[in-house]
């Protein structure tokens, strides 16, 4: 392979461990040459301290070492950081190794010295393709571009995620509220085959459940009272792409049934319809209840838990990724949909440390609450841990965000304007100062029924 075929992998990180420092010094000077960025361990466990703090995208380990031996190394490594590809090198190596080492999860297997550097290349080059993704994808870049992180277990999980995108099966993603499931979900589509396609999030739990099935598979003209228009339902607006169904755990065991019947059939039936309808989507879903739990109960259904669950990625905590609290503070001050209004442009030591030892039981949602609620409040350029203390002293995890404390606003004044007509929907929108197809539009939003307001 030549240099000019490495390019693409130009900047890639790579952990060579090795007890023989002259071979490592050797190794190391050939890889940087061909763009590499390399670090070094003589031992298994300077190896596994160094892979927190390089994040490499390879590892390339000797097998015969002192205390830990490249097999052990291996399987400590596959622990946490399952999606990570090691390579196995010895000067003992046999066909028995080579078949164990494989059987193990090793990507290949070399023997030493090594005089085919081209061949090595090679390996390298496969390796690096197979934990980066497939020529189709978007850049790393713009796929996790929307995830700010530092944090060692976030890197493991978006590892994860650039590899089962790749595919086309269901996932599931387990976190609690506030972490950023979405935006995960978002990243799945992003990195996948189908990042050209729609991507469709519903939030389960927000819809009422005579509404769900209207929503998800859309209804024909005349299917229920107020059902003036076909309408498509969500299935096949994100047809050829992603459907998220959040916090899926609060589906009903009625629907979760209609649900199942719908994604082994590949098939939709719009309410009121006689007709199914063919549909091309990879559903993602996620929950912040332990859906094998809830299936265990009973409270979900087993059936449509394995269909939904090829795999499951697990979002942290803020808690548990304390590093990212500083980046997303600042993050989420600097780009306030207010900021221009504000004077605060940062925050003091104090406040920043306060920050980052707080336990955030709302997690990022929280955070951005706080942030947002410090920043309208602070007189001076930088936040002050007074002002942070307060904030907190208020229990700003029942906060709502502006977004949500509009729509919620808007909820109730037309359930107020809808009960002071009767249900009229021609008064309701003269008032509302919207003609009849605006006023519609408002009340599906809300997912609100005219006529449940007629006395």
């Amino acid at each position: 392979m030549t240099p000019t075929q490495l390019n693409q992998f130009s900047g890639q990180r790579i952990l060579l461990v090795d007890d023989d420092l002259g071979f490592l010094e050797l190794l190391s000077i050939r890889l940087s040459a061909a763009g590499f960025i390399i670090k070094t361990a003589d031992s298994g466990n300077k190896a596994l301290s160094l892979i927190t703090q390089f994040l490499p995208h390879l590892v390339i380990t000797d097998l015969r070492m002192d205390e830990i031996d490249g097999m052990q190394l291996s399987k400590l490594i596959q622990h946490n950081h399952p999606t990570l590809p090691i390579m196995m090198m010895t000067a003992h190596g046999t066909i028995k190794d080579a078949i164990t080492a494989t059987n193990e999860g090793i990507f290949d297997f070399i023997t030493k010295p090594i005089v085919d550097y081209p061949e090595l290349f090679n390996i390298i080059n496969k390796a690096l393709t197979l934990n980066a993704g497939e020529p189709h994808q978007p850049s790393p870049e713009h796929w996790r571009s929307a995830i700010l992180t530092r944090s060692p277990l976030m890197e493991n999980l978006l590892n994860q995620v650039s590899r089962l995108a790749r595919g086309d099966a269901s996932l599931f993603i387990f976190g609690e509220s506030g972490t950023g499931k979405e935006l995960i979900a978002q990243a799945i589509h992003k990195a996948s085959p189908r990042h050209k396609g729609p991507f469709i999030a519903v939030n389960c739990s927000a819809i009422p459940e005579d509404l769900l099935e209207s929503e998800l598979f859309g209804h024909i003209k005349g299917a229920f009272s107020g059902a003036l228009s076909h309408r498509k339902g969500l299935f096949q607006a994100a047809n050829s792409g992603t459907l998220f169904l959040d916090e899926i755990g609060d589906m009903s065991p009625a629907f979760q049934v209609k649900l199942l019947r719908a994604l082994q059939e590949q098939q939709i039936r719009p309410v009121g319809s006689d007709t199914s309808l063919p549909i091309d989507v990879r559903i993602v879903s996620a929950s912040h209840h332990d859906l094998e739990k809830e299936a265990a109960s009973g409270r979900f259904r087993m059936d449509l838990f394995y269909r939904l669950n090829v795999a499951t990625l697990k979002v942290p905590s803020l808690s548990e990724r304390r590093e990212d609290i500083p980046v997303l503070a600042n993050h989420f001050m600097q780009h306030s949909e207010d900021t221009y209004s504000y004077i605060a442009k940062g925050f003091s030591k104090q406040a920043l440390e306060l920050l980052v030892t707080y336990d955030w039981p709302g997690n990022i949602r929280q955070l951005m609450n706080v942030v947002k609620h410090v920043s309208a409040l602070s007189t001076t350029p930088i936040v002050p841990v007074n002002l942070i203390e307060k904030v907190l002293q208020e229990n700003p995890n029942t906060l709502q965000g502006l977004k949500e404390a509009k729509d919620q606003f808007e909820k109730d004044y037309l359930i107020k304007l809808l009960s002071s007509v009767n249900g009229n929907v021609s008064q309701a929108a003269r008032l509302a100062k919207r003609n009849r197809t605006e006023f519609y539009k408002l009340l599906d939003r809300h997912h609100l029924k005219a006529n449940t307001f007629k006395q």
